[in-house]
């Protein structure tokens, strides 16, 4: 593996490649991106794909990629922006991308409006708000995640997300009837640090989440894109966005093994079925 930084006027983005490139087999780089996750987060997807090459980076703002645009809020168009520059640093062509959840939302966005840059996009459940049919609900329920984190601080505001996250269905009076669930039945902490500055549960990430994807510009981009759903997501929030994005493409999800975070092994908690899920990726990149 090597690392380099891409220094823009903006940002300097960290990436890491693994493999050749140009590859020697003449398939594209493949690039694993997501938000708020950083490029750690793909090691154990990117070891059990010794066959691609592959590239992660930190989005801006994020782990070692430092921002110099002055901002901290995160905007799908900008991080396609820095996505597209990566690719054009990258040198290879067009790339295999595969993003999830928040990165799904600015792999969505980089095709929209740079459709030459990639190949095949598989995006994992990506959480957009409005494309789902109870759109004020969802962007209630998300604000009072942000409102319980400012309240009480991050173990609060993930004991809000995880409610939120596990959430079956749409978000009726019964979801809003519920009190915020304790921090320390998920194990986390229940006192307050005073941060307010994390990137998933303060309002940073708003445009994310609130993101419309651009049907026609995905429709007529020449990228085969994919929208993957886990097949243990149920009919969560993201499982919920995920097959509402595809329906507006025109097509169904493709599922996916395990869950949101299917991809990871237990260096992130909850482990998912890295291996499992990086035989399905392989076998959709291949056209299957």
């Amino acid at each position: 593996m090597t690392t380099h930084i891409l220094a823009t006027p903006e940002v300097d983005l960290a990436y890491d490649v693994i493999g050749p490139l140009p590859t020697g087999d003449g398939r594209p780089p493949l690039l694993l991106i997501g938000q708020p996750m950083e490029a750690a987060g793909f090691a154990a997807l990117a070891s059990h794909l010794p066959d691609r090459t592959v590239v992660t980076y930190d989005p801006r703002g994020l782990g070692r990629s430092i921002r110099k645009d002055g901002r901290t809020d995160m905007v799908p168009e900008i991080q396609a922006a820095d996505v597209h520059a990566l690719v054009e640093a990258l040198g290879a062509g067009p790339v295999d991308l595969f993003a999830s959840s928040g990165g799904a939302v600015t792999a969505l966005a980089l095709v929209a409006a740079h459709p030459a840059d990639v190949v095949t996009l598989v995006a994992h459940e990506p959480p957009m708000i409005p494309v789902l049919p109870d759109a004020a609900a969802a962007s209630r329920a998300q604000s009072a995640v942000t409102q319980a984190y400012q309240a009480g601080g991050r173990g609060t505001g993930m004991a809000a997300f995880m409610g939120l996250t596990l959430w079956q269905g749409e978000f009726t009076d019964d979801y809003f009837a519920q009190p915020v669930p304790d921090p320390a039945a998920f194990g986390m902490p229940t006192e307050d640090d005073g941060s307010r500055d994390d990137p998933l549960l303060s309002d940073r990430a708003k445009a994310i989440i609130g993101y419309s994807p651009d049907v026609a510009a995905l429709t007529a981009a020449p990228t085969r894109v994919v929208i993957a759903v886990g097949e243990e997501t149920g009919n969560t929030f993201t499982a919920r966005t995920a097959r509402a994005t595809a329906e507006l493409l025109g097509r169904q999800a493709t599922v996916f093994p395990s869950h949101h975070g299917g991809f990871l092994d237990d260096t992130f908690g909850y482990a998912g079925r890295p291996e499992a899920f990086a035989k399905k990726l392989r076998e959709v990149l291949d056209g299957g």
